[in-house]
């Protein structure tokens, strides 16, 4: 059996588990292909990235212990915030004004308008199962859209394809979901008027920044609700909602598990250097940051990185394995088994259904209560 064909064979396994369900003490504690996602793909990608090493210290001092880590993983973590620059010291209060509701088969969705900063007004969608109450409270999933004109409405399920409908589907299993809009489809005619209007803002912060902003006020949304355990958020997208997934998870330790689906992992993947993201900076010989950081600031949570390998706009694939291999040394310090995987699919920047089988037994294996 060749490697591609252990994969689809698990890919086609049956799905366990239900979010919203009493779960029973024999339940498997992690997913039953965590290892298959865990295995270097058979050719190492070249040329590979040049990462700096997690386990040392800037002394070169090795990194042995969890406590060791963490000093580490705070040095990093403020050096990443100061290159993404500030946003205000505090977030306003979550205060929902419900502008349209519907009742789709599974669920009631509701367009809401709350504050993302002070004074400025957005809209995201919440999806609530049937029949979930302050008494049987679920997990939320913050749910981010992709690059298209219908942002909200189609991950919300109004718009688009029913691959790309990814809050509807959750809030079908059993999740509590909330769709905040990116901003540049807030009240912008463009990518590059939705960035100029912030800089004005915030001349001195990154477009990745004010994703990550938002991202977090979706988070915010969530732990509000009675509805929503809020031990148990978790965060997820597709193409740009990947990006944004990966930053969420690695900045907000409230989100708990996260799948990124073609986000792109490495920057020469993608356009991270566009202006609504890094910005030309990472493109400098002497830039010492990368992506297998914030991978190491998320351990031990679980996070997934799912993978097209090739075709049309697809973003991730072998080539995104040295990431992942070098944030898993920093998942071991925490003690086995290491949850942070590529499943690489190899069908292109798309969402087959048996991957997105995966990605659900994902959230309702470690997101269960």
């Amino acid at each position: 059996m060749t490697r591609r064909d252990f994969v689809q064979l698990l890919l086609a396994a049956p799905l366990i588990g239900n979010p919203s369900s009493a779960q029973s003490d024999d339940l498997r504690r992690d997913v039953p292909w965590l290892a298959e996602v865990q295995t270097p793909p058979a050719n190492s990608p070249k040329p590979q990235p040049a990462l700096s090493p997690l386990l040392r210290t800037p002394d070169g001092k090795p990194i042995e212990t969890v406590e060791q880590w963490r000093v580490e993983r705070e040095r990093l973590r403020k050096i990443w915030l100061e290159f993404l620059g500030p946003m205000p010291a505090e977030r306003p209060p979550v205060k929902l004004e419900v502008l349209e509701e519907d009742r789709p088969d599974g669920c009631v969705r509701r367009l809401v308008r709350y504050e993302s900063e002070v004074g400025l007004p957005v809209e995201g969608y919440l999806l609530l199962p049937t029949g979930v109450t302050a008494t049987d409270r679920r997990a939320g999933i913050v749910a981010l859209h992709q690059t298209t004109n219908d942002s909200i409405r189609q991950i919300a399920g109004l718009a688009g394809p029913p691959e790309q409908q990814l809050g509807l589907k959750l809030a079908r299993r059993g999740f509590v979901v909330f769709c905040p809009r990116c901003f540049l489809w807030q009240n912008a005619a463009n990518y590059n008027v939705a960035v100029d209007t912030f800089r004005r803002r915030h001349p001195q912060t990154l477009g990745m920044r004010k994703m990550l902003w938002d991202a977090m006020r979706g988070v915010d949304v969530l732990a509000s609700l009675p509805e929503v355990d809020a031990m148990r958020i978790g965060a997820c997208g597709h193409s740009l909602g990947a990006k944004e997934s990966l930053y969420l998870s690695a900045f907000d330790e409230r989100v708990r598990v996260a799948v990124a689906s073609e986000g792109g992992t490495g920057f020469t993947s993608t356009n991270w250097d566009a202006p609504w993201y890094l910005g030309p900076a990472i493109r400098q010989p002497n830039f010492s940051l990368n992506h297998h950081q914030l991978l190491a600031l998320i351990a031990p949570r679980p996070f997934l990185i799912l993978a097209g390998e090739s075709g049309s706009g697809a973003a991730d694939g072998e080539r995104s394995w040295p990431y992942v291999d070098g944030a898993l040394g920093v998942y071991r310090l925490f003690g086995s088994p290491a949850r942070i995987g590529l499943l690489n699919h190899r069908q292109g920047h798309s969402i087959p259904e048996p991957v997105w089988n995966r990605w659900t037994e994902w959230f309702e294996t470690y997101l269960r209560g």
